[in-house]
């Protein structure tokens, strides 16, 4: 009997990213908000105060370079590619569910940035921090943590790197006629003048390039909205009936909306993937709970203001259509022509194009670059993070930094230049697994968020302007690096 890699890898990334991954985090940001009492709401005004408090120091980055380097992790091709397929899959409805999973996400968001930095540690100079680090501490599983880290160090050190360098190569080849190889070469080069700097410069160039990038982005759409004003309305409208299936044109939808919405919004904003927590680590503040609070707002940002910058520019100008289950069109926007058969980043094209003439293609690709780019250099934070949680021995460590550079330089350029379809399952197999590990971890700890996040409530009740974190009066154990 012939066994097709392919296939098996396809069938286990559709098995671990199935139903139950999503109805556990969805239901693990329920319980979080509910036990918070809603602080993605409570404390919106706050989040954005809090963003540019704080200065880095000598061991940690600011508030605002962790935002930074968290966000460019969570915005990358997905806030393109991504929502314009959950648009043809789900139909305009998907973008109402979309909002939904990331204002429930942010629960789930604050509940594990706020355990990177209980758990955070110095290693070699540097906060570090993440899952594998609050599972080796709060929950005393060291055999549980290093398969966490082990499966991060493979997924995103090694896989997922090449998967978004060659969507770069593929957007400018498309868009430029750019010799992919070159592309390719360029991009590895630019990576390695920031990886090799460490993690101060790789959050200076998240500070810088982020804001930048997502603000570009956003003002774009903006201008696009604008221009097609008197069409907002209906198009608002269109996505609240078929959020609920009560558009005609789209009977039969409202399954394929709220599965698409739900599963986009996951893989974009990434909460409860286990990601974020490491940039959060890096982070100098004198309470989890800010940092807790400042990732919450990196959710919204991915989520509400870029892929809702997509979904909003595809809508406005028509640019789209809705597939049933067997792949058929079954509606078509006004503005969409009939030649286009194919969905996905040129839906976004298309759309730029229709109220800003002949910049679309070149827009969607440099701005797939910045957000694949720094995507890749969030991979590696992570990853290298991971290393060090592995590897304590100050000399081996180095060694080992050396050598995961070195691999994610070599996979940046070779696999830009290949077919990726097997390297987008195998990759989401580990960050499915990477998902699972985490949520359990967050289940088990849940008392230590729940407690930390009371604690700093009861200082600011009491008039403490700035609270402290104090892990031995709350009873939480193995916090040294608060001690």
């Amino acid at each position: 009997m012939d066994i097709n890699f392919s296939e098996i890898v396809s069938t286990v990334s559709g098995w671990i990213w199935g139903a139950p991954v999503i109805i556990f985090m969805m239901a693990t940001g329920l319980y979080f908000s509910f036990r918070t009492r809603f602080l993605q709401a409570r404390y919106l005004p706050e989040m954005w105060r809090m963003l540019f408090q704080g200065r880095s120091s000598a061991s940690g980055i600011s508030s605002f370079q962790s935002f930074a380097l968290a966000l460019s992790g969570r915005v990358g091709t997905g806030n393109i590619a991504g929502v314009a397929t959950a648009i043809a899959l789900g139909g305009p409805g998907a973008v109402f569910w979309m909002w939904v999973i990331a204002f429930v996400g942010a629960g789930t968001a604050y509940a594990e940035a706020s355990l990177g930095q209980i758990y955070k540690e110095k290693i070699d100079g540097h906060y570090r921090g993440g899952p594998a680090y609050y599972i080796s501490r709060g929950l005393g599983s060291r055999r549980f943590a290093v398969a966490f880290a082990v499966v991060t160090i493979a997924s995103l050190g090694v896989l997922l790197p090449g998967v978004q360098s060659n969507a770069i190569c593929d957007a400018f080849h498309n868009s430029f006629g750019a010799d992919e190889r070159l592309t390719a070469a360029l991009v590895a080069a630019l990576l390695a003048a920031v990886i090799f700097g460490g993690v101060k410069r790789l959050a200076r160039v998240s500070g810088y390039v982020t804001p930048f990038m997502a603000v570009g982005y956003v003002a774009v759409a903006a201008v696009i909205l604008v221009i097609n004003r008197a069409e907002l309305p209906g198009m608002f409208a269109l996505i609240f009936r078929s959020a609920f299936g009560m558009e005609p044109a789209l009977g039969g939808m409202l399954g394929a909306a709220i599965s698409m919405g739900v599963k986009r919004g996951v893989f974009s904003n990434e909460a409860g993937q286990g990601t974020a927590p490491h940039a959060a680590a890096a982070c100098e503040v004198p309470h989890p709970a800010k940092q807790g609070l400042v990732q919450a707002f990196s959710v919204y940002v991915d989520t509400l203001l870029v892929c809702s910058a997509t979904a909003l520019m595809i809508l406005s100008t028509g640019m789209y259509s809705v597939r049933d289950a067997a792949g058929e069109v079954i509606f078509r926007g006004g503005g969409l022509p009939e030649e286009v058969t194919s969905y996905g980043p040129v839906y976004t094209q298309l759309a730029v194009d229709a109220s800003l003439p002949g910049i679309g293609s070149a827009f969607v690709a440099v701005a797939l670059f910045f957000f694949a780019f720094t995507t890749i250099m969030s991979y590696y934070f992570q990853a290298e993070s991971n290393v060090y949680f592995l590897v304590r021995h100050r000399g081996r460590a180095t060694r080992a930094i050396n050598i995961l550079r070195v691999a994610v330089l070599v996979v940046t350029y070779f696999a830009a230049i290949n077919a990726m379809t097997l390297a987008w399952d195998m990759a989401d197999i580990g960050v499915g697994l990477m998902a699972w590990f985490n949520l359990v971890a967050l289940v088990l700890l849940r008392k230590t968020v729940c407690t930390t996040f009371a604690d700093f409530e009861a200082q600011l009740a009491a008039g403490v302007k700035e609270p402290t974190f104090h892990p031995g009066r709350l009873g939480i154990r193995d916090a040294d690096e608060w001690e």
